[in-house]
């Protein structure tokens, strides 16, 4: 897999996350943020968050 840099187009990700303002799940997904022109932060830190 090739590095991400800024400007660099991402893959297109779909996700399920949980939305604490609704007390429900929800749907991530970056073609909608794309779409909507919103400016996105993605991190990940493998191992942060397991239930060990």
């Amino acid at each position: 897999m090739a590095d991400l840099k800024l400007g660099t187009k991402v893959p297109d990700i779909e996700l399920e996350t949980y939305e604490p303002t609704k007390s429900d799940f929800g749907k991530f997904s970056m073609q909608d943020q794309i779409k909507n022109k919103r400016w996105t932060i993605l991190f990940f830190y493998p191992a942060d968050f397991t239930f060990v």
